[in-house]
């Protein structure tokens, strides 16, 4: 059983049955064989692309149908304006023969307007709808939450804003032809749309799809904004390993969880706590990207794990420490994971944190938004379908994130963000040329090397490292990015700091 389903199956009853993405039967496959043949499956059209809800109909018996629900169940650092990009997306529009697009997707809506909010824990991004046609952007928000600035922003750019229960009556309009238009959808004299100056069918343009890649592709000024959130990032990091350090070793004191428990040493919770203070003290930052991972020994075989002040473990010097976690920052996302053994480590957990070509249940890579969501295709590298269905290619981002996992013992993930960039190769083949990754995260303890797609890893905890599995080369490219480490990082440590990071990256002889 694949460690991400250790937390469900510990918390779900015996009436639910746990399924597999990719393995148990597709969601449209299991509501077509096990609800009755006449049921009306109930769905908020917000929530679900057209391609879902058609894919959904063609897999029902006939008398099966959907039912739409009546109720739902920041210019500085984006690097391009709002002017620019719904001009692309007009002219993308024009090619595709739409008269427009309804964007639902949060991200999508604050990407698009370069606007940012606070409506979704750990996500940047404002409940709102948007529709776009050839002369008019529509921005459908609570007008209580619009400042001055942001309206200022708005008439500049020159996207009206509506109010967001409004959506729905405009929306109607759109689907009708008649949401007014001058240019590219104009309203003819029989209040039919016009396109080319011919008459054409209403046609759904699919975000997913229209917004997706451009929102991937990141300009000059966000990767350079990428690059410097994770260099601040990974001296929080290394300032956090260093106080960990000294914790582990130390004369015992007491610690505190939120629930008033004392305790002799740091628990998962404290520590985690500790983690974000080093973050929230660094310029730009925002909030956590996501909720931290903080996880000893045998928690650490459980993927998506969150501790609880009430049941969470202490630290153990005897075993793994693994921490997932990232930051929302105005000039970029962050996402990290590390492994730590502040004892002796075994051999076996030394081979499994060394050693390619150990299995794991969860994909190798997703991309990175740029202060959005820090999950975010549509690319990834990963075993499931959908990966094959959008190359990677030059200016987007990625993590990779290999691991191992034994249930009830411990696990290993590694990950850092990575930009994908074209590679100066001496020679080309059929004038494609090559790409090639760029790590932008600086810290301690890095990813393995997964060699089945490029050779390239980040710095190690040295004593988790079995040199006999490595070779000559491999161990080399280690000590030089260590240097490249100490190099990036030094500027903002101070003394101790700095004497601990040269420690931890001393040079490695086979």
């Amino acid at each position: 059983m694949g460690a991400t389903f250790c937390t469900p199956r510990r918390s779900l009853s015996d009436q639910w049955k746990l399924m597999r993405y990719g393995e148990d039967p597709p969601v449209e496959t299991w509501m077509a064989n096990n609800l009755p043949q006449d049921a009306a499956v109930g769905v908020d059209p917000w929530c679900i692309t057209v391609d879902t809800a058609h894919r959904w109909e063609h897999a029902f018996p006939k008398k099966q149908e959907l039912v739409k629900t009546s109720t739902n169940l920041v210019d500085e650092f984006a690097g391009r304006s709002v002017a620019d990009k719904l001009k692309d997306l007009r002219e993308e529009l024009r090619q595709e023969k739409a008269c427009g697009i309804i964007i639902t997707a949060l991200d999508g809506v604050a990407w698009l307007y370069n606007v940012r909010g606070s409506d979704v824990s750990y996500s940047p991004v404002v409940h709102a709808f948007a529709i776009v046609i050839s002369d008019s952007a529509f921005f459908y928000v609570d007008k209580i939450k619009i400042s001055s600035e942001v309206n200022s922003h708005m008439d500049e750019n020159k996207f009206e804003i509506q109010e967001f229960d409004v959506v729905g009556s405009d929306v109607t309009l759109f689907s009708s032809n008649q949401l007014n238009s001058s240019s590219m959808c104009g309203i003819n004299g029989n209040g039919a749309n016009e396109v080319d100056g011919e008459n054409h069918n209403f046609k759904w343009a699919d975000p997913a799809v229209t917004l997706a890649l451009a929102k991937a592709l990141k300009n000059p000024v966000e990767l350079e904004g990428l690059k410097n959130s994770h260099i601040r990032d990974g001296v929080a990091v290394v300032q956090y390993l260093v106080w960990l350090d000294k914790q582990i070793a130390s004369v015992p004191q007491i610690f505190y969880n939120l629930d008033g428990r004392g305790t002799m040493k740091p628990s998962e919770v404290t520590a985690s706590d500790k983690l974000e203070s080093f973050r929230a003290s660094k310029e730009h930052f925002k909030g956590l990207s996501f909720p931290t991972i903080s996880s000893v020994g045998p928690n650490v075989a459980i993927v998506h794990y969150s501790p609880e002040a009430e049941t969470c473990s202490e630290m153990d010097p005897d075993s793994i420490y693994l921490f997932d976690s990232g930051a929302q920052c105005q000039d970029g996302t962050t996402d990290i994971t590390r492994p730590v053994h502040f004892g002796k480590p075994s051999a076996h957990e030394k081979a499994c944190y060394t050693a390619d070509g150990l299995d794991y249940r969860h994909g190798i890579g997703h991309g990175v938004g740029s202060y959005l969501y820090v999950h975010k295709g549509p690319h990834q590298i990963s075993f499931r379908p959908l990966a094959r269905t959008v190359p990677l290619q030059a200016s987007v981002t990625v993590t990779d994130e290999p691991g191992y996992y034994e249930d009830g013992n411990f696990g290993i993930r590694l990950e850092n963000v990575l930009i994908i960039k074209e590679a100066e190769t001496k020679f080309i083949f059929g004038d494609k040329g090559y790409l090639s990754f760029e790590h932008i995260t600086w810290d301690v303890v890095s990813i393995i090397a997964f060699d089945a797609f490029y050779h390239a890893r980040a710095p190690y905890q040295i004593k988790l490292i079995n040199l006999s599995l490595s070779t000559p080369e491999e161990i080399q490219w280690v000590n030089s990015y260590h240097s490249n480490c100490r190099e990036i990082l030094a500027p903002y440590l101070d003394e101790s700091e700095m004497a601990w990071l040269k420690k931890a990256t001393e040079p490695m002889t086979a």
